[in-house]
């Protein structure tokens, strides 16, 4: 019998949902728009609904992972929020007080085709769409990036954390620019 998503430890999803990247798919702007539309369906007019990650940068190799951000304004309620992508099929991976974070397209047998990190934050809490501008802008430094994750892969490709952590000084040192 296979496990529920929920009822196994993180070791066992890093095996399940290893790291790994591809060329940059055309195709990812289209999944990214389809999302958006679903999106719109259920969420408040108010919502600002973003590509971002790696999948938004033109060229690069990344995870066939579509980052969305939602920025909500200040005065909603983030938990209220939270029940409205429950409902709707995505899984709450981490809240804190003013983020939650959903995924789409996990399963007990892996990936689905399509796999979905949703970002739910307040209006202006955000780095990532100065992140990817910078490098839509700059393709040296996107390619930079791109080396630096080929670098990372192997290595952390069962440790989602350490992959993340490894990328921050880059990722900072862009944003201060």
């Amino acid at each position: 019998m296979t496990k529920k998503l929920s009822e196994m430890t993180l070791e066992e999803l890093w095996a399940l949902f290893p790291i790994f990247l591809t060329e940059h798919k055309d195709y990812w702007e289209n999944w990214y728009q389809e999302e958006y539309s679903f999106l719109k369906t259920f969420l408040p007019l108010e919502v600002q609904i973003t590509h971002i990650g790696s999948t938004a940068i033109k060229d690069i190799w990344a995870k066939p992972i579509i980052d969305i951000l939602i920025e909500i304004p200040h005065s909603f309620d983030i938990f209220k929020i939270k029940d409205l992508f429950v409902t709707h099929g995505y899984i709450c991976m981490s809240e804190e007080t003013k983020r939650i974070s959903f995924n789409k397209g996990y399963t007990e047998q892996g990936f689905a085709e399509r796999v979905f990190h949703i970002h739910v934050r307040y209006v202006g809490d955000n780095d990532e769409i100065k992140f990817r501008d910078y490098l839509n802008a700059h393709p040296n430094k996107a390619k930079e990036y791109e080396t630096l994750k080929l670098q990372l892969w192997k290595k952390f490709e069962h440790n989602r954390d350490n992959y993340t952590q490894a990328k921050t000084d880059f990722i900072k040192k862009i944003l201060s620019e």
